[in-house]
């Protein structure tokens, strides 16, 4: 099987079509005509990620967030893009990237979210204006209510972080949901239009907590933290579509980001 008709099949399930226009999603390093050896599946590329495909005989990285996102002008080795774009180049290793192909997917990133959170009668939280089978973040309700407190402690634990960023509680019980993956500032707004009670997302900066404006708890759980469980979405995905193949996913973590 060449590394192409792997990456069909991926496109089969989350056409690069319906990303965002922004996005940088498909191929973006390698050989499509290549024989595949086999694929890593991992949220991010870095240098480490690159090394252990080494490690594993996988010719082909499925990452989430693309490595190249903006155009690259020179390769050398004074960014960490541009060492892990050489090292991939060097090892004859191919890098493809998902990343809002699945954001905008029905059973994508935040389907994932709202089924470790356990939300019933889950839906689109912003329907694409084309197409409302796909579109950003999902909104649903929680089996039973929840005390806020007791519901943010509930997140720790079904999203697996320590640490949470909040606006002020409003001494209300949490019901209905709304989750984003990665950076969801920009759908406050119509997470209170929705009448969730709750917000979670990441990558929310000081001004947008006051945008809750006492209608909404918004939570920040971390970017890496909200979409830690995609590589499984994507690895399980691919293990049925190609049991017998060798579909690995990544034991690099990625998060760039440090806790004290």
């Amino acid at each position: 099987m060449q590394i192409q008709d792997f990456i069909n099949t991926i496109e089969e399930w989350a056409p690069t079509s319906q990303a965002e226009n922004f996005d940088n999603v498909g191929l973006l390093v390698g050989d499509p005509n290549l024989n595949l050896t086999g694929a890593l599946i991992t949220l991010d590329t870095t240098e480490q990620v690159v090394i252990e495909a080494i490690e594993k005989n996988c010719n082909l990285i499925v990452s989430f967030h693309p490595i190249i996102f903006s155009g690259i002008k020179k390769l050398t080795t004074n960014s960490y893009v541009e060492k892990t774009v050489l090292k991939a180049i060097e090892n004859k290793i191919s890098i493809y990237s998902i990343h809002t192909s699945l954001d905008n997917h029905v059973e994508g990133v935040n389907y994932k979210i709202s089924e470790k959170l356990g939300l019933k009668n889950s839906q689109i939280l912003i329907p694409n204006k084309e197409n409302n089978h796909i579109g950003m973040g999902r909104i649903g309700d929680l089996e039973k209510s929840l005390e806020e407190k007791e519901f943010l402690e509930f997140l720790k634990i079904r999203m697996n972080t320590t640490s949470i960023r909040h606006s002020c509680l409003l001494n209300k019980k949490i019901k209905k949901i709304a989750v984003l993956g990665g950076s969801g500032a920009f759908a406050i707004k119509n997470s209170i239009e929705q009448k969730a009670d709750a917000y979670v997302t990441a990558d929310l900066k000081y001004h947008n907590f006051f945008e809750a404006n006492k209608q909404i708890v918004l939570i920040d759980i971390g970017h890496f933290e909200s979409e830690q469980f995609t590589k499984n979405l994507i690895h399980d995905y691919l293990k049925k579509k190609f049991p017998n193949f060798a579909i690995i996913l990544a034991y690099t973590n990625t998060n760039p980001v440090n806790y004290f």
